[in-house]
């Protein structure tokens, strides 16, 4: 396998940085003092908690996770429905990242 050059790295970084940064400062301008409409806004709220999902998804479905029994994969399921259970009574992330981790230690102890 060859090394990568510093030409090459650049011909691969300055676009790929180019093409982010426009995705990220672009609409900012483009959009300043104007109003976005409300199911736009809606919908807009619906991105953080998605990506938390996809996060916490892909850590808890991995293919990997009965390699190390049963129990070591089905720990941060049973620790992610408690977690699902107390968000649904208080809707605090802070009382979710408690109980999880609270759930989690004392799972990890039986």
């Amino acid at each position: 396998m060859s090394t990568m050059t510093a030409q090459d790295f650049l011909t691969t970084w300055i676009p790929a940085f180019a093409i982010i940064l426009a995705c990220r400062v672009l609409p900012v301008f483009l959009l300043r003092g104007r109003e976005l409409p409300a199911r736009v806004v809606e919908g807009l709220g619906y991105i953080p908690p998605a990506a938390f999902a996809a996060l916490v998804a892909n850590d808890l479905f991995s293919p990997n996770a009965f390699a190390a029994g049963p129990w070591a994969a089905l720990m941060p399921v049973a620790a992610a429905a408690v977690v699902f259970v107390v968000a649904w009574k208080t809707r605090s992330m802070l009382w979710c990242c408690v109980a999880g981790v609270v759930a989690y230690v004392l799972l990890s102890l039986i």
